[in-house]
């Protein structure tokens, strides 16, 4: 297979307010030892809220998100406006509450929540195009609100989070519970997700799961 392309979008830097490190990072290293390139995006505004990462608690500072996830990216990362499917072989979005308070407010206001329109527009531009789309931890919520009013019902899992599950089911998906080491494929649509995060109890555990999603997404393209 010739070298692709995948986009991994980020938005942030840190569990509590934007991507989650260890997610990002083993996203990055698991396409590089595919042989693949990752091409990196996040959002050009200011994250929902700045968590002091020691404490836990807001800091009550202004930070943005794009230059926040050029951390992860070592400063290789491109406004999430400048991305476009007919560019990208894949997408994929690792976790943190990043993902759910600054790509869509899914954290802060539920079922109802805004989405971010770059986000929803490349989301929707991949599955109309059929370019795959893996979702880490809680990043499935981001696909869930995109096609809140859409006709489309992607497979997902956030793991067993009953609560959680319930509310992407409300919006329009199939919620499949999954253990921390797999993966969710929705080969209808070319949808992958795996829960990371949201069950695991240690970093091997989300290795393996994200090693699992990243090659599942390139089978997939």
């Amino acid at each position: 297979m010739s070298k692709k392309r995948i986009g991994v979008v980020l938005c942030g830097c840190g569990k509590f307010d934007g991507s989650e490190v260890h997610e990002s990072v083993l996203t990055l290293l698991a396409i590089d030892r595919a042989g693949h390139q990752a091409v990196c995006f996040a959002p050009n505004v200011n994250q929902y809220d700045v968590v002091d990462h020691l404490t836990g608690k807001p800091t009550g500072e202004t930070r943005n998100a794009l230059v926040e996830a050029a951390r992860i990216a070592r400063g290789q990362i491109t406004d999430l406006a400048e991305a476009r499917a007919t560019d990208l072989d894949a997408v994929i979005i690792p976790g943190g509450q990043g993902a759910a308070k600054n790509l869509c407010q899914f954290n802060i206001t539920g079922t109802d929540c805004p989405v971010h329109p770059e986000a929803a527009r490349l989301v929707l531009e991949c599955l109309d195009q059929g370019k795959p789309l893996g979702a880490i931890c809680i990043a499935p919520s981001l696909l869930s609100a995109v096609l809140r009013d859409d006709d489309r019902r992607l497979k997902l899992t956030i793991g067993t989070d009953q609560s959680v599950a319930a509310k992407l089911t409300s919006m329009g998906t199939d919620h499949v519970a999954c253990p921390v080491r797999e993966t969710v494929v929705d080969t209808t649509y070319k949808v992958v997700s795996t829960p990371a995060y949201m069950l695991a109890d240690n970093i091997s555990d989300v290795a393996a799961g994200i090693e699992k999603l990243v090659a599942q997404v390139i089978e997939l393209i």
